[in-house]
């Protein structure tokens, strides 16, 4: 029935796809798709007398047959693609009285565009349970370590203080972010095509309509208001919400191999895994690093559904339909094995709050100098507290000592240099996430 993995190579795919997405977008997931189509066109048919009951009964029966990908594959080279031979193939398995209604009205990308939909709704459902485990441990590590104190770190610089909470927080909105615009797309997007050789139906004179509606029904996916046959804004949403949700692990997993980083060791991946083929000594982020790679993909693989949805002329398209096939398949597979690595590297994460405090307290309260100047301003004056913290810096002296020499008193020192005491909004900015994140979930499986 074809590889395990869509992903056009056995060696690399375990590592880029995952199991659950892959068994959804597999050349036989595919080909079970386009039977289930042609199954509920039948049925379809039959439920509004377009065609007799007993051939689609026989049609249904004839789709849970066995069929060979590779034959279909070799076949579809002279059509152009698969539906024109597998249709050839169920007629054979169908008794003469039914075999002129099978694929009857419907053109091949009718049946393709909506197998390729049924693939997708399929596979962004394991995607999307991915990504809510992925979230749920995000938002017990921002509840967590919302006290972790920690360097903040801007244009690749020490900062201000902030805590590792907030950091899991910001992720944490951007995932859920992405996750709820892909659960739209699947819920509200994804949809039939049903149009027939020009879009017209003409083959069904005027029950095209009460078909289209009823074949929506069987599958469980959306109706369209026309066909879409040469207007491709369903696929250009589903390839954004995939690479949106590339983009935002992409963004955690960069933050992950920085923070692992050996002169940082803030973070590290939990399990056994990251080894070294040459340096024994060595933890890689392996699973950050695979991660990041699918951000690095996706791109590509979003343009060719842009480049292509721009070449669709007239009614039907002559290259721009079958570009996306395979695009399509890889954007889900690259993101669905992101995010179930996601899942897991996340609740591994070892978080190491003293080394992060360490660091902090290494500035020497550098980091405080903006609250610094602040505090003094009001006794010696804006541009003198300024002057006064700049040199303090410049001269590589703690900045406690400095301060203390300058006559000021010990405890406003203190409090000033705590970075405790210059989080701002920190805490409650965690709070707005979690919330964000129960309502984002709210009703939803899992």
């Amino acid at each position: 029935m074809g590889r395990r993995f869509s992903l056009p190579s056995d060696l690399f795919g375990p590592l880029f796809a995952d199991d659950a997405v892959a068994a959804q977008t597999d050349d036989g997931a595919v080909l079970r798709a386009l039977l289930d189509v042609e199954a509920a066109l039948a049925r379809a048919e039959a439920s509004v007398g377009v065609i007799p009951a007993d051939a689609a009964d026989a049609i249904v029966a004839a789709t849970s047959g066995s069929f060979d990908v590779a034959a279909l594959g070799r076949a579809a080279q002279s059509s152009g693609n698969p539906v024109v031979p597998l249709v050839r193939a169920l007629e054979k398995e169908l008794p003469e009285s039914a075999r002129p209604w099978v694929h009857h009205g419907a053109t091949s990308q009718d049946v393709l565009d909506t197998a390729l939909m049924l693939v997708a709704y399929r596979a962004t459902g394991p995607i999307l349970d991915a990504l809510r485990a992925a979230t749920d441990t995000l938002a017990a590590l921002a509840q967590r370590h919302r006290g972790t104190l920690m360097v903040g770190r801007t244009l690749g610089q020490q900062a201000l203080p902030t805590t590792f909470g907030l950091k899991a927080a910001g992720w944490l909105v951007a995932l859920d972010t992405a996750a709820a615009r892909l659960r739209t797309v699947r819920e509200s997007t994804l949809a039939v095509q049903f149009g027939g050789a020009a879009g017209t139906l003409a083959a069904l004179r005027d029950r095209g309509l009460p078909v289209a509606a009823a074949l929506a029904a069987e599958l469980g996916l959306a109706e369209p208001t026309v066909p879409w046959h040469t207007d491709r804004q369903r696929i250009l949403d589903l390839g954004a919400g995939l690479a949106g949700i590339a983009a935002a692990l992409g963004k955690v997993s960069l933050d992950l191999t920085l923070l692992a980083q050996s002169e940082v060791a803030e973070v590290a991946e939990g399990g056994g895994g990251g080894g070294s083929s040459a340096m024994p000594h060595k933890r890689n982020p392996a699973g950050s690093i695979l991660v990041r790679s699918a951000g690095l993909r996706t791109p590509g693989l979003l343009a060719t559904l842009h480049t292509a949805a721009a070449q669709q002329e007239h009614e039907r398209a002559t290259g721009g339909w079958h570009a996306e096939w395979e695009p399509l398949r890889e954007l889900l597979d690259v993101v669905g094995g992101a995010s179930a690595r996601a899942a897991r590297i996340l609740a591994d994460l070892r978080v190491d709050a003293d080394r992060m405090r360490a660091t902090l307290d290494a500035t020497g309260g550098v980091l405080l100098s903006e609250n610094v100047s602040g505090a003094l301003a009001g006794e010696l004056g804006r541009s003198a507290a300024h002057d006064l913290v700049k040199n303090a810096v410049a001269s590589g002296r703690p900045l406690r000592e400095v301060l203390l020499d300058a006559g000021v008193a010990s405890d406003r020192v203190d409090a000033a240099l705590d970075p405790a005491n210059y989080l701002g909004s920190a805490d409650a900015l965690v709070d707005r996430a979690l919330a964000a994140h129960a309502e984002t979930w709210r009703g939803s499986a899992g």
